[in-house]
């Protein structure tokens, strides 16, 4: 009798086993994080797609070794996953890096528009640039101590420094730096020689936005120094403020490399900009005169860091507070229309003591009120007419008046009888 496999077997049964991330980039579990980079980049040279076109076994290669490194770059999920497994950093959606050489012209005018619009967008240096630096099939320009160059790169294309150390300035410390006043976007890349004479990537520090221009560096103070990976910061901790102010300092991490021996080192300046080249600035420096700056650095670093592991408790602390907050807050709405609809109870059931119906005003009482109102307004508006026309004619009313009482009087004069006209009848006894 055939066996019936339920849903979740088939599902477990279809989903492909992970190798470890140490076995598929060859590297020990104690390995260094630039071991874990050097061997990273050497699978991604050897099995990028650009190069295997129509090879699916080199495709599953280049996005496991991607995959692998992911984890093992990041301390935080590399702890994780020493301790729990995949199970503690399982996630799809992992963010590749995005290379611009081999995009055609309408995805790179995307890519444009989105980074234009705030959608971050994490590069990466051309496997074209790469692999040339592997086979020491590039140009190197000598750059001399304290004396700044000003070029121009093209887009996804590198110029190649070399610059030469003593032993005391080796123990001085080291610094390179690059600044575009034009806020072109660029990294700063640093090669280790190989023993074939090619070059291979050691460290990048893309460009970032400081006032008026865009800058990178690196510093070799011959003591632990930190750099800030802005693009740690994902599209979804952008949305939310709460979430961007407890991992803004999640990028802060410590540099692989904190100093350079004596002899010849190599930097190199890449164009990442989308269609045109990036202006810059470069230099080289010898830490020695800069004795203050050195501890002040490191004292502010060490303050970061502190506020690191401080962020961390404090995020666990507000999002209890906030919970609080949130229920306080509905429990607050739900009282208030609970007490609403209790009053409007009440209301109602006072309303209910009463024998006779409700007397509402009838249509002629209201037509009598309205009549009677108008007339009202009519009364006021004639007597303020009215009022001006009495003071017109109060003068021409008063000489008639004068004029009727004159007349009257001369009327009754002639009716009144003297006395001297009386006519006297004598009796004649």
């Amino acid at each position: 009798m055939p066996v019936h496999r339920s849903k979740s077997v088939k599902h477990e049964s279809a989903k492909p086993l992970r190798r470890d991330p140490y076995e598929v980039l060859g590297v020990s579990r104690n390995s260094t994080d630039q071991d874990i980079k050097s061997a990273y980049r050497k699978l991604a040279l050897k099995y990028h797609p650009d190069k295997n076109a129509n090879d699916p076994i080199a495709a599953d290669i280049f996005k496991e070794a991607t995959f692998s490194y992911k984890i093992l770059s990041d301390s935080d999920k590399r702890r994780q996953y020493d301790t729990a497994g995949f199970e503690a950093v399982e996630s799809e959606s992992q963010e590749l890096e995005v290379d611009l050489s081999s995009l055609g012209a309408v995805n790179t005018m995307f890519a444009a528009l989105f980074s234009k619009i705030g959608v971050p967008i994490k590069t990466t240096v051309s496997t074209t640039i790469l692999e040339e630096a592997l086979n020491g099939m590039v140009t190197i320009c000598p750059l001399a101590l304290g004396q700044p160059l000003h070029r121009k790169v093209e887009r996804q294309c590198a110029h190649f420094y070399s610059i030469s150390i003593t032993e005391e300035q080796a123990r001085s410390g080291y610094v390179c730096q690059v600044q575009s006043p034009d806020k072109s976007k660029f990294k700063l890349l640093y090669f280790d020689q190989e023993e074939n004479g090619g070059l291979s990537l050691a460290l990048q520090e893309d460009s970032a936005k400081k006032g008026n221009i865009t800058s990178a560096g690196m510093y070799f103070l011959c003591f632990p120094t930190y750099r800030l990976d802005q693009a740690a910061i994902s599209m979804a901790t952008t949305k939310d403020t709460d979430m961007a102010f407890f991992k803004k300092l999640d990028g802060f991490r410590p540099c692989e490399i904190t100093e350079l021996k004596a002899g010849t080192h190599v930097f190199a300046v890449y164009g990442d900009n989308f269609f045109r080249s990036a202006s810059y600035q470069i230099e080289a420096l010898c830490a020695a005169p800069f004795v203050e700056e050195k501890e002040s650095l490191r004292a502010v670093e060490a303050q970061i860091l502190s506020k690191k592991v401080e962020l961390s408790n404090f995020e666990t602390e507000y999002e209890e507070v906030l919970k609080h907050f949130t229920e306080m807050t509905s429990r607050y709405a739900q009282e208030m229309q609970a007490i609403d609809m209790l009053l409007k109870q009440r209301n109602e059931i006072k309303a209910s003591y009463r024998v006779a119906p409700v007397i509402k005003s009838s249509s002629r009482s209201k037509k009598c009120k309205e009549a009677k109102e108008e007339g009202q307004l009519r009364g006021l508006r004639l007597r303020r007419t009215g009022s001006k026309s009495k003071n017109r004619s109060s003068s021409q009313e008063a000489k008639e008046d004068g004029q009727l009482r004159d007349e009257s009087t001369a009327r009754e004069k002639p009716r009144k009888k003297k006395w001297y006209k009386i006519p006297l009848k004598v009796h004649k006894r």
